[in-house]
């Protein structure tokens, strides 16, 4: 590269960092939870790619929470020890071998990992799961589900400790009552929560898809605002359908429980969180409480 070619490509680096600085300056000191899923859990350029841009968020002074499941990994574990996944509703069936699984693979293996990914990027990071602190205290959710918790209450003094702290808390989504019963707890349902009781800025949920769309066959018709009164409207008459609904109704419950706005995002994108946060580029859909908060 010659010296020209390399002084151009250095202005465009400096360009874009200034345009990056009100939206820096927006969410700088702010609480961001980002509930982590999808493709970009597995695949291992996505995963590291995730990672950076959390890794970079935290180090402008974003308060970043990561939430994340894992059930893919989950089912793989249960195959090595010959232990069929069942499902109700979409919904694992979690009796007691289960949910000492899913403890395992959630508030170890994956939750480890993910702290030391965070870590060899240059953050601070700190894995903790619901039980800690009695962070999700849950009940259950169906009877038919057996070990499935239903979220009844948030202590985010854990979070706020760590985030004060200065550390990225790492969050894998188990719970707990106050018998002693653990609980797995849908990775959605929790971020939801999680933010609604810290009062973040945003929730974005990574996602498979590329959003909220009219037809969900053709990516073009993405709707990239949504408030809370027209999605209602949308599922009532079955235009958001089938897996998108329980995706918008967390959505919807992060909001009623004061999350500014929340963002379902194509986790596919590289980079798609710095789009998200540092740009007016979106990569999915936002949803906000009514359209004048767009």
């Amino acid at each position: 590269m010659g010296e020209r070619e390399m002084d151009v490509s250095n202005q465009h680096r400096a360009e874009i960092l200034v345009e990056a600085l009100p939206y820096i300056r927006k969410y700088n000191n702010k609480v961001l939870v980002i509930k982590y899923g999808g493709n970009a859990m597995i695949n291992e350029t996505l995963k590291q790619q995730v990672m950076e841009d959390v890794a970079l968020l935290h180090l402008i002074g974003v308060k970043v929470v990561l939430v994340h499941g894992g059930g893919p990994e989950i089912s793989d574990t249960l195959r090595r020890i010959g232990k069929e996944a069942a499902f109700v509703d979409g919904l694992r069936v979690t009796d007691r071998e289960t949910v000492e699984v899913v403890q395992m693979v959630l508030a170890g293996k994956i939750n480890k990992t993910l702290v030391k990914l965070l870590e060899a990027k240059g953050a601070k990071a700190m894995g903790i799961s619901g039980i800690d602190g009695h962070m999700l205290i849950a009940k259950v959710k169906d009877e038919r589900l057996g070990y499935v918790g239903e979220i009844t209450s948030v202590n985010a003094q854990p979070i706020l400790d760590l985030l004060e702290k200065d550390y990225i808390p790492v969050v894998s989504t188990v719970g707990c009552d106050l018998d002693g019963n653990t609980y797995n707890i849908n990775a959605d349902t929790a971020a939801a929560h999680i933010a609604g009781a810290l009062q973040a800025e945003r929730l974005i949920t990574m996602t498979d898809i590329t959003g909220v769309m009219m037809d969900p066959h053709d990516p073009d018709s993405l709707i990239p605002c949504i408030d809370v009164t027209d999605a209602k409207d949308l599922m009532a008459r079955g235009v958001i359908s089938g897996g998108m609904i329980p995706k918008l109704e967390c959505c919807m419950d992060a909001i009623a429980c004061g999350v500014r706005k929340v963002i379902i995002l194509d986790g596919r994108v590289p980079h798609a969180i710095l789009m998200e946060v540092l740009t007016d580029e979106g990569a999915g859909t936002m949803v906000v409480g009514n359209k004048y908060d767009k």
